[in-house]
């Protein structure tokens, strides 16, 4: 049963996903986070919004005991059957990250490149959505298990979009949220939908991580292919936090 405007999208989109260019960098992202997280062998990692599995494929290699949950069939499709080929175990949930009581404690936990914050479906609160996927992260990890997310920066809506956007419907400047149309080919044709994006200042961001129950320890410039230690710049795509569960 299709329960939003995005988890039909990735249905459709999965079988194409891993040919957009922000994939592209995986293996260098996973080495990138295994760096930060500097866990021991067969600690315990939940991916959040795995998608096709790239990021928990990746830290399964690194051996990580992985555990990646997805709102999308066809993206977990995927994955299982790209985590067969690279030959590694990961537990593969189909859950809506809002909703998630999986099995705890895990020792750190991750929600990347639009994994499940920031996209809204047309019934979702503005701000309760990300409250909640945030809550149920701190519930999964044990105490001082660390949280790595990336978030849509904000300054880049705000540069990008004009007045005209505004009064269109296109953008909402209290909110940060973008309103547009999605299109995809699948066996029934092309299809489209309406969606919401959600931005975040860096600062807004660090206080909702906060806010939830983490301490923030960096915040950093998250866009894929792009990531390491240093300042969000203005006009990239999303930023990235890092976070832990008090001890």
């Amino acid at each position: 049963m299709i329960t939003n405007e995005w988890e039909e999208f990735f249905d459709g989109h999965a079988p194409e996903y891993m040919q957009n260019v922000f994939t592209r960098d995986t293996a260098r992202e996973a080495a990138f986070l295994e760096e930060l997280l500097a866990l021991p062998p067969g600690a315990r990692l939940l991916d959040i919004g795995c998608g096709t599995g790239r990021h928990a494929i990746e830290m399964a290699r690194r051996g990580y005991a992985v555990t990646g949950i997805d709102l999308s069939a066809g993206m977990l499709a995927e994955a299982r059957q790209a985590a067969a080929q690279a030959g590694v175990t990961v537990e593969w949930i189909k859950a809506d990250a809002t909703r998630f009581l999986g099995p705890a404690p895990f020792d750190a936990a991750v929600c990347l490149c639009e994994g499940a914050l920031c996209l809204l479906g047309s019934d979702d609160d503005v701000d309760e959505h990300d409250r909640a996927i945030l809550r149920s992260a701190l519930l999964a990890l044990r105490p001082g298990g660390s949280l790595i997310l990336t978030a849509l920066n904000g300054l880049a809506k705000i540069r990008q979009f004009t007045p005209e956007d505004v009064k269109a419907g296109r953008f909402d400047p209290t909110t940060l949220v973008e309103t547009f149309e999605v299109e995809w080919e699948s066996p029934q044709g092309k299809r489209s939908l309406r969606v919401r994006e959600r931005g975040y200042l860096p600062a807004q961001l660090a206080e909702r991580i906060q806010e939830a129950g983490f301490v923030v320890e960096h915040v950093w410039g998250g866009t894929a292919g792009a990531w390491g230690r240093r300042p969000v710049e203005l006009d990239e795509i999303e930023m990235m936090i890092v976070a832990h569960k008090p001890a």
